[in-house]
């Protein structure tokens, strides 16, 4: 099979913009490549034009939906970036407990894990809520964890892990709630009942015009997805994002990425992470792409 011809990757790229808003370099012809190569020959076909057709004209979109999995990375860890976990700790669960004692706000949280590929962040939020706002107190969380890929999202489901990622866990966290595996399971460890209740798993594609979830959410946690957009597509999301939160509602970011100057109705509080607030500094609410807006070429 020939090598992906840079008319090719051109249609690629148009593609995948156009579908997941997902910006694929110049230099990603490779990357692409690789990732492309075995579905094209498991579907039998001889090259990547065929494939592109093939995708473009499956009407269900079940094909396009294989083609997004196959260029997804879903990296990740329990507890990832743990500077941003004392901050919950720390700063905002205070807070909302104070709020929730003197009937300030009901006692109810809502999260949304945008991105959760594999599932270890929305259980890592799941973990540290149940332990600060306990159900005997009151208390109800509901997280809700969406992904683009729905491979990534099966494997959540089953909230099954290797054991090796046990020491990405405190241990207090893990002993009360992750079970071990025993017999030919010792290998993994899985998430117990407690944690798996509290999570509602559902494919979206934040390049959508509209989120099929259940606003509004306490705390979003968007990590390293928004790294995968360019400036239009990263403004257009993080506007749905923030229409999606509550009042004082707190965006969680990636350490790689910032919203300084996207978005005049996100306060930043400190590195990745932003309050729902305006600024004084900013009069305009428009939405991205409305009139009076400026904006950059679009990927492709």
């Amino acid at each position: 099979m020939k090598a992906i011809s840079d008319r090719e990757f051109s249609l690629y790229r148009k593609l995948i913009y156009g579908k997941a808003g997902i910006c694929l370099s110049p230099t990603k012809k490779a990357f692409l490549e690789a990732r492309l190569t075995r579905r094209v020959r498991e579907l039998g076909m001889d090259s990547f034009h065929a494939y592109y057709q093939y995708v473009t004209q499956d009407q269900n979109g079940n094909e396009l939906a294989q083609l997004l999995d196959r260029i997804s990375t879903n990296e990740t860890h329990f507890f990832r970036e743990p500077r941003q976990f004392e901050f919950l700790e720390q700063q905002i669960f205070p807070d909302w407990q104070a709020q929730g004692d003197s009937g300030l706000r009901p006692r109810r949280i809502r999260v949304w894990s945008a991105g959760c590929s594999t599932g270890e962040e929305p259980y890592s939020l799941a973990m540290i809520l149940l332990d600060h706002f306990p159900r005997a107190s009151g208390w109800v969380i509901e997280i809700i964890a969406t992904d683009l890929s729905s491979r990534a999202l099966k494997s959540a489901q089953k909230a099954v892990w290797s054991i090796a990622k046990a020491k990405e866990i405190p241990q207090s966290y893990l002993k009360r709630f992750m079970l071990k595996g025993t017999g030919s399971q010792q290998a993994y460890m899985k998430a117990g009942a407690e944690i798996q209740a509290i999570i509602r798993f559902q494919q979206l594609n934040l390049n959508d015009d509209h989120y099929t979830v259940p606003e509004p959410f306490d705390l979003i946690f968007c990590r390293n997805v928004l790294i995968y957009f360019d400036a239009v597509s990263r403004a257009r999301v993080v506007y749905r994002l923030v229409n999606c939160l509550a009042p004082g509602g707190f965006l969680l970011v990636g350490h790689a990425e910032s919203l300084n100057g996207v978005s005049d109705r996100l306060r930043h509080v400190r590195p990745t992470i932003y309050v729902q607030g305006s600024s004084k500094s900013f009069a305009s609410n428009r939405a991205p792409g409305q009139a009076g807006e400026t904006s950059t070429i679009p990927c492709p």
